[in-house]
């Protein structure tokens, strides 16, 4: 009996999550899978010390203040429990921040095998060099290192079987547009500047400040109401006869600078 029970307890064990190291965000050194396992609550201080900490010394403080946003609505509406596909996204994103700020710093070479991880290493070298200097450059970098790593997030979530529910899909569309708006800063403003009468009285004449709010990676808020929004029409009201990215972006555009006006 004490032999089955010693066996029985190995097996526990074994099926244990492993928790992330305490010490990850100075060492940046945890798996894909440790983040997967952290909690969102977790996850959030774990961005928050990356970026107080090693971060800070690449002149990147603040860089991923929207992913802050992003990741405390996931909190707030609990989602994004381990092993579903909100986590398997979002650990994919956080790991190649995590590896990129690793590899500038030359504390490691290990990618992970996530792409995100030298697109991020990319972002940071430039940034912390002064090659950055301008907004469209900027975000372009920024955006280009996290499409990546979410992609491969969603293909680890699509390899495990996890695939994302209708809700979540639409969504994830909504972040899909919001990484294509960071690429592609003239488009959108010429696409703001031709439609925008059509949009909101007011879109065209101020849709530089508004698109500089609702791209900027220093700051929470912007990336919190946009996954207010963007989640409420993906459970009640997904936006349909819309084409790609660019349309979405048009779609949102009311919602977006009236939320921009009440807060800005």
């Amino acid at each position: 009996m004490r032999i089955i029970a010693l066996v029985a307890a190995l097996l526990v064990g074994l099926a244990t999550p492993v928790a992330a190291a305490p010490d990850c965000a100075s060492t940046l050194d945890c798996t894909y899978d440790e983040i997967n396992q952290m909690s969102m609550p977790e996850r959030l201080a774990f961005v928050r010390d990356m970026q107080s900490g090693p971060a800070a010394t690449l002149g990147a403080p603040d860089r991923w203040r929207n992913i802050e946003g992003v990741i405390t609505f996931f909190v707030d509406r609990g989602l994004g429990a381990p092993d579903t596909w909100v986590s398997y996204v979002d650990a994919g994103i956080v790991e190649g921040v995590q590896r990129g700020i690793a590899i500038v710093l030359g504390w490691s070479t290990n990618t992970g095998g996530n792409p995100g991880s030298t697109r991020w290493a990319s972002y940071l070298t430039r940034l912390s060099t002064g090659q950055l200097t301008t907004r469209a450059a900027h975000d372009k970098a920024w955006g280009e290192a996290e499409q990546a790593s979410t992609e491969y997030g969603n293909a680890v979530a699509a390899a495990r079987g996890v695939p994302a529910t209708a809700v979540e899909w639409r969504f994830y569309q909504f972040s899909e547009m919001y990484r294509w708006a960071l690429r592609n800063r003239p488009v959108a403003l010429g696409l703001l500047a031709f439609y925008g009468p059509l949009i909101h009285p007011d879109l065209a004449r101020a849709r530089v400040p508004f698109y500089d709010w609702f791209t900027d990676v220093s700051e929470s808020a912007p990336s919190y109401q946009g996954c207010e929004l963007a989640y409420g029409f993906a459970q009640s009201h997904p936006i349909a006869g819309v084409f790609g990215v660019a349309g979405l972006f048009l779609a949102y555009g009311r919602e977006l600078f009236e939320e921009y006006e009440r807060t800005a």
